[in-house]
């Protein structure tokens, strides 16, 4: 028999790597997916414990999609904005500010993971074509950020659950 903490568990998992995978393996503009609305609310409404069903639904999505260079940059990323999520769990505005803080968490680790290629040259001027030529894609991150974590919201007040930290780890 599986217990309701396990049950909980396990829909959670299912639904997060549905939901990344419909939003990574749909047809998209670059960087327009689910990814930072997740990595941000799924341990801000269930707890930190949660993370990894993030991060291996990215993984199983990288496994299909294919396997990148900066995938440690990608991940290290998810998981910070997982950890920094119970920080901005007291009210609306404080979410918003936090997913937005995890669109710019993730456009930094990330693009310092392009340049660390040498794709641009190991000097500031690579660092600052790195990023400049990424934002662009930043855009597309935000936005998609704010439409999947409204949705989110919209979900949550429907349902009338509280953004409260079940565990903290």
């Amino acid at each position: 028999m599986i217990s309701t903490k396990n049950l909980l568990y396990l829909k959670v998992a299912i639904g997060t790597l549905f939901i990344l995978s419909v939003s990574r393996l749909m047809p998209h503009p670059p960087n327009f997916t689910s990814l930072i609305a997740l990595s941000f609310y799924i341990p801000a409404a269930f707890g930190l414990r949660f993370i990894p069903v993030i991060i291996i639904s990215l993984l199983f999505t990288d496994l299909i999609i294919s396997l990148h260079s900066t995938l440690l940059f990608t991940h290290g990323s998810v998981l910070l904005i997982g950890l920094i999520s119970r920080y901005f769990n007291k009210s609306l505005l404080f979410r918003v500010f936090g997913t937005a803080t995890g669109a710019v968490i993730f456009y930094l680790v990330t693009n310092f993971g392009v340049w660390s290629n040498g794709s641009y040259g190991y000097d500031i001027n690579g660092l600052i074509t790195c990023y400049t030529l990424a934002l662009p894609f930043f855009g597309n991150t935000l936005l998609s950020t704010f439409i999947y974590s409204s949705i989110i919201e919209t979900i949550y007040k429907f349902y009338n659950i509280n953004f409260k930290i079940t565990k903290k780890l």
